[in-house]
């Protein structure tokens, strides 16, 4: 039997990788990397520093594919989503089935998270379902961008006795309401949170966080919302892609 190791490496830093996650790396015969294009370079760079420091007890290699791209644009994105998972299945079936040995296991490394607005682990499953290939798989937790977030910006996530929800940047555009005490918002693409000006709200917004090229910016939405989004064109013309995350709440009464 073929098996599989999903591991989440955490939200950048090196150093957020857990226990459990080296041992998975340790237990690997070969290291899936897709790729995702020259202007996310350092995504991959980052996974190979990641094995190449971590797995010590045993030779591995790695095995790169292309990543496929969704269809973006004057779309339907629940549409465009599926047809993205669908080429990733063929994907993700082929690697299984032609670079992976019986007896051998495989990792693929998930940013952040395998549970958390991540694709893998649906569509091993779909795999399984259809028959295309057999295998066993294991999930090892990782540091969220929310763990880091609130972590770098030293505040708790929540209230006491409140709630949070996480939510993404186009259920916020498209008006989401929400009574949660606390508002986490990712995959942001078009600066949302500038809808909220008008309301009595703070940020604690964070990109590329655990990494080198970490910024954080925190304060009254309505004072520092143009500076957010400012620094974030900035940011995404200078490296080529952004990966940011925010926290919404009313200040503390």
């Amino acid at each position: 039997m073929k098996t599989l190791q999903v591991i989440g490496i955490g939200a950048g830093n090196p150093d957020y990788i857990t226990i459990q996650a080296i041992k998975a790396l340790n237990s690997c015969d070969v290291v899936f990397l897709m790729d995702k294009g020259p202007s996310k370079d350092s995504l991959i760079d980052l996974r190979r520093e990641l094995c190449e420091r971590y797995i010590t007890e045993r030779p591995f290699r790695f095995v790169e594919a292309q990543n496929p791209e969704r269809e973006r644009g004057d779309v339907d994105y629940q549409a465009s989503v599926q047809a993205l998972n669908r080429d990733k299945q063929q994907v993700f079936e082929r690697l299984i089935n032609e670079e992976l040995a019986d007896g051998e296991t495989g990792a693929f490394l998930t940013w952040g998270d395998p549970a958390l607005y991540d694709s893998t682990l649906r569509i091993l499953e779909q795999i399984l379902a259809s028959g295309a290939a057999q295998f066993d798989y294991q999930v090892i937790p990782g540091i969220t961008s929310v763990q880091a977030l609130a972590a770098r910006h030293k505040v708790p996530l929540n209230r006491v006795g409140r709630s949070v929800e996480i939510t993404t940047g186009r259920r916020l555009a498209a008006g989401q309401a929400s009574d949660a005490d606390s508002l986490v918002v990712m995959l942001d693409a078009e600066d949302s949170y500038r809808q909220l000006r008008n309301q009595d709200l703070d940020i604690y917004w964070g990109a590329y966080l655990g990494t080198a090229d970490e910024i954080l910016i925190s304060g009254r939405l309505d004072e520092v919302a143009e500076q957010i989004q400012q620094v974030r064109r900035q940011a995404r013309q200078t490296h080529g892609w952004i990966m940011d995350t925010y926290l919404l709440r009313k200040p503390q009464a």
